[in-house]
Order: C-alpha cells, then sequence, then structure tokens
C-alpha cells in the first residue's frame, strides 16, 4: 500500500509539474513571419488591444521572434491595468487631441482584383466591410491611432499604403463605386492622443 501511495504521489506531482510548463509554454507566442496581431488574436481567441497591452506594445508592428504573452490569465491581468487607466472612447468630446493637420484623402477598397482586405495592422476589411479604416504614413499618424476624419468621420489609422507618404490619406470605403465617388480631396484630420 506504500509502494503504490509513493508512486501515486509521484505521478502527481510529475503532472502538476508537466501541466505547469505547458500552462507556462502556452502563454508565450513566438512571432514568426507573416504573423500579424490580428491572426494571433484569433489563434488565442483574445483581442488585439488584450495582446497589446499585455505586451506593453506602443504600436501593432511585430517582428519575427519576438515572445508575446498571449495567456488568458497574461491578458486579463493587462485588461484590468488597462480599464483603470482607459480613456473614453474616440467620439467622446473628452478625448485629447494630439495634432489637427491638413492632408490629401483618396480612397481605396477591398472589393478589388488581387486585394487580400487585410491591411497592414491585420484587420480584415472584408469580414468587417462596415469599420472605418484608414491608410497613414506611421512618421505622421502613429498606427492605431485614434482620428477624426472630416466628411468620413471617427476611424482608426490601421493600414499603410506605398503611395502614402506625407501628409496623405486612404479612407477604406467597402465598396468601389463609393470609393471611386470619394475622389480625391482635401480635408482636415484630428488625431487623438
Amino acid at each position: 500500500m506504500k509502494k503504490f501511495s509513493f508512486v501515486l504521489s509521484f505521478v502527481l506531482m510529475f503532472l502538476v509539474a508537466f501541466a505547469n510548463d505547458s500552462e507556462a509554454a502556452s502563454s508565450v507566442h513566438t512571432v514568426k513571419k507573416g504573423d500579424t496581431l490580428y491572426k494571433i488574436s484569433r489563434q488565442y481567441n483574445i483581442s488585439v488591444a488584450s495582446i497589446k497591452s499585455a505586451n506593453n506594445l506602443k504600436t501593432n508592428l511585430i517582428k519575427p521572434n519576438q515572445k508575446l504573452k498571449v495567456s488568458k490569465k497574461a491578458v486579463s491581468k493587462a485588461k484590468s491595468k488597462a480599464k483603470a487607466a482607459k480613456k473614453a472612447p474616440s467620439r467622446s468630446d473628452n478625448d485629447t487631441i494630439l495634432k489637427e493637420i491638413t492632408v490629401s484623402a483618396s480612397a481605396y477598397t477591398a472589393s478589388c482584383n488581387g486585394c487580400s482586405g487585410i491591411t497592414s495592422t491585420g484587420i480584415n476589411l472584408k469580414k468587417n466591410p462596415g469599420l472605418k479604416v484608414i491608410a497613414v504614413d506611421p512618421r505622421v499618424i502613429p498606427l492605431g491611432s485614434k482620428v477624426y476624419v472630416e466628411g468620413y468621420g471617427y476611424a482608426i489609422a490601421g493600414d499603410t499604403g506605398g503611395a502614402i507618404k506625407g501628409n496623405k490619406i486612404d479612407v477604406f470605403i467597402p465598396t468601389k463605386s463609393g470609393a471611386l465617388n470619394w475622389g480625391r480631396k482635401t480635408v482636415n484630420i484630428k488625431v487623438f492622443k
């Protein structure tokens, strides 16, 4: 009987140690080439904002071999910290304006031949055509910024583009005809903190 209880104790200790190791291993994601925060968030069923908060990321840019905390436990700790420090949503009058600039705005769509519909920050525009997203030059408007674009409304700076340099933006419009109707115009934009 003593031998049996000793073996049972040993097996239980082994299982507990193994469970803790596997939990620790699954709580860190090593970024692979082609990964985006959006893909990682879907893989672990957590939000991009949660991953950014848990890893103190200021932008949506990640690099191969970067280690990211992705466990529910780490994310829930970060969420509780974020809730304490959370500001009002972008549609609030209480947001602090970081800067106001005048830009040349054109439109783009995910409804074209060869368009993946996935932004540089991992937003799937084909699956979320109602989102308001703009493409920016990250040196002028940081990726992930909340913005207000005259004639377009509140949006997120969630994409980049080869022709988007300096004070130029592209606004996302779900239909090709809508994008063509937008054309090119000069608009004022507010970038929020």
